[in-house]
Parts: structure tokens; C-alpha cells; sequence
């Protein structure tokens, strides 16, 4: 189990990833990312393939979800845990428009 600390930086070290590819991906949504075993959320913006405005909090009106515990959150950041392996076994759960989930391949 990770803490919420290590959540958020786990999260700041995916935004520094992405700012790194500088991948030009059109997708500008709302993203939540909760947390079920710590009871907390964040929540930040993707937008032409970076990550931005992390912050604590639900965003309830979020058009992408991400919703994992903390040990397995920290390892898909990390790229310890396969996406699709992760979804596939109902260990990560992504919701998002199909169009999105197209688009967030490119970027994970």
C-alpha cells in the first residue's frame, strides 16, 4: 500500500514524462484519478499530451476516470503494471469515450 504522498508524486513524475515526449496528441479533458484504499482523489487536465493542473480532489464532471488502490496506482505510473494487463484484469478501472481511450494509447 502506498500513501497518498507517494500517489501524488507518482503522479507529477507521469506530467514530467509526458512533458518529456512532448507527444502532440489532440486530447484536451478533464481527468479524476482515485484512490479506493486511501479514500482520495486527484484530479488535472490532459491536454495536448501533457498532464497539467494536478491537484487533490474528486472532479465528479471528469471526463476520464482512473480508479485503482494506491500500490497498484503507484506501479502503472511507474510502468511497473501493464495498462491492458492492468484493465484486462480488473485491477485498474478506465472509463473514457472510446475516441479517448484511442487517443490515451498514444500517450501510455
Amino acid at each position: 500500500m502506498a500513501s497518498v504522498d507517494e500517489c501524488r508524486e507518482a503522479l507529477h513524475r507521469l506530467a514530467a514524462q509526458l512533458d518529456a515526449k512532448a507527444a502532440n496528441v489532440d486530447l484536451d479533458r478533464s481527468l479524476v484519478c482515485r484512490v479506493t484504499d486511501l479514500d482520495v482523489a486527484f484530479h488535472g487536465r490532459l491536454t495536448g499530451g501533457r498532464l497539467v493542473d494536478i491537484a487533490d480532489g474528486d472532479d465528479p464532471r471528469a471526463k476520464i476516470k482512473l480508479t485503482a488502490t494506491s500500490g497498484d496506482l503507484v506501479a502503472l505510473l511507474d510502468g511497473q503494471l501493464d495498462v491492458a494487463k492492468a484493465v484486462a484484469a480488473r485491477r485498474v478501472s478506465l472509463s473514457a469515450s472510446p475516441f479517448d481511450l484511442l487517443k490515451l494509447r498514444k500517450l501510455l
